[in-house]
């Protein structure tokens, strides 16, 4: 991950911090605040953002960044178990398009 994405992915940590620490925020029905517990950066563009909350329990937001257009910057989503498997199965029709794509390249 470049020094300048890193900052960024710095910044938006502290302003997820903030947002979610607002204990009048819809959803927050307990009240907790979150702090930023660790930012692990997973590849160039994704990072794995750890929170704890006041509760002692962690939360694992997914973050990502787009590199151009309007929606530049980094951006998040919680992933559910779910969204884990689906993932899984992407990386494989995924490489299966590089494996179509790269032949294209010499015609």
């Amino acid at each position: 991950m470049n020094k300048e994405i890193a900052k960024e992915l710095q910044e938006y940590s502290n302003q997820l911090e903030k947002r979610y620490s607002n204990t009048n925020r819809t959803g927050n029905f307990n009240k907790e605040t979150f702090t930023v517990k660790e930012i692990i950066p997973t590849s160039d563009h994704t990072a794995t953002l750890l929170f704890e909350k006041s509760s002692g329990k962690l939360a694992a937001f997914f973050c990502y960044y787009i590199n151009r257009g309007a929606a530049k910057g980094w951006k998040y989503f919680v992933p559910t178990d779910s969204h884990i498997t689906g993932m899984r199965a992407f990386e494989y029709y995924k490489m299966q398009v590089e494996r179509t794509n790269y032949k294209k390249n010499f015609k």
